[in-house]
């Protein structure tokens, strides 16, 4: 198994039923059920007793009759928060998604030279339409870190070229509005829980975490567990541990399938649409 030259992360995701993920005791349960399991399957895995729960609001700009989501392009926005505050910076990722690598890799999602980002062109790896299978997308992303909240788009397409000119590359008319998916109080609240780290050989460790969307505190719309590795030179070789996380992502499927959602992404349960 060879990873393709182009690919700096790998990124498993499965969706989980929503129903009681706001208690800590289902997300404990679920937590000690993928530990159990790793043991089971000589998968080393450093799990996290401690670790702090992130909150963020996320929301998602398409045209009105979503031109972004025709080209499958996403333009998401993710405000990080404190209890009830929420940051004056927040992060905003242009990506396209394809079940094509070279059609993801051919859109430019690079922002202006002056403003500082982080590229990834991720395999996310879903599971397939059987319990136990996989397939993979291809997620071509521009990350700004820090852009400030009171600048962000003016809901027009002219100020999200602003920040990334390859939109401008797009068959869109560049008259339209832009607008909130969903209208402007469709806002996610998602928590995130880091779990811990699963080993698949040398240079080959994922970080795994549960996030859950929510509408509101107390209103968990699904959930996702994901685990996800760099790639780079040292380790794009390592065929024996890329191998062995997709066969772990397979066996896990079967492992947790009374948890499993129906469904690709928790994009697409926005959108309505699969992928």
């Amino acid at each position: 198994m060879k990873l393709h030259e182009s690919i700096t992360n790998r990124e498993f995701k499965l969706l989980i039923k929503p129903k009681g993920l706001d208690r800590r005791r289902k997300i404990t349960e679920l937590s000690d059920q993928i530990l159990a399991f790793c043991k089971k399957s000589k998968v080393d895995f450093f799990h996290l007793d401690n670790a702090t729960t992130g909150l963020r609001n996320i929301y998602f700009y398409d045209t009105p009759g979503e031109d972004f989501r025709r080209n499958n392009v996403i333009l998401r926005v993710r405000e990080s928060r404190q209890n009830i505050w929420v940051d004056d910076w927040c992060e905003v990722t242009l990506k396209c998604r394809s079940h094509d690598l070279l059609e993801s890799s051919n859109f430019n999602p690079s922002p202006k030279k002056k403003i500082k980002s982080r590229l990834r062109l991720k395999e996310e790896i879903l599971r397939g339409d059987e319990v136990g299978s996989k397939r993979s997308i291809y997620s071509n992303n521009a990350i700004l870190d820090s852009v400030p909240l009171d600048n962000l788009f003016d809901r027009s397409l002219a100020s999200v070229g602003s920040f990334f000119p390859g939109i401008a590359d797009l068959k869109i008319d560049k008259k339209l509005p832009l607008r909130i998916v969903g209208g402007s109080t469709n806002k996610i609240l998602e928590a995130c829980l880091p779990i811990g780290n699963l080993v698949f050989g040398d240079g080959v460790q994922a970080h795994c975490d549960i996030a859950i969307w929510m509408k509101g505190v107390g209103e968990p719309i699904v959930g996702e567990l994901a685990f996800s590795y760099r790639v780079n030179n040292e380790n794009r070789s390592q065929s024996k541990a890329h191998k062995r996380a997709d066969k772990f992502f397979k066996k896990l499927q079967l492992e947790l399938a009374d948890w499993l959602e129906i469904g690709s992404t928790k994009t697409a349960l926005i959108y309505g649409k699969p992928e």
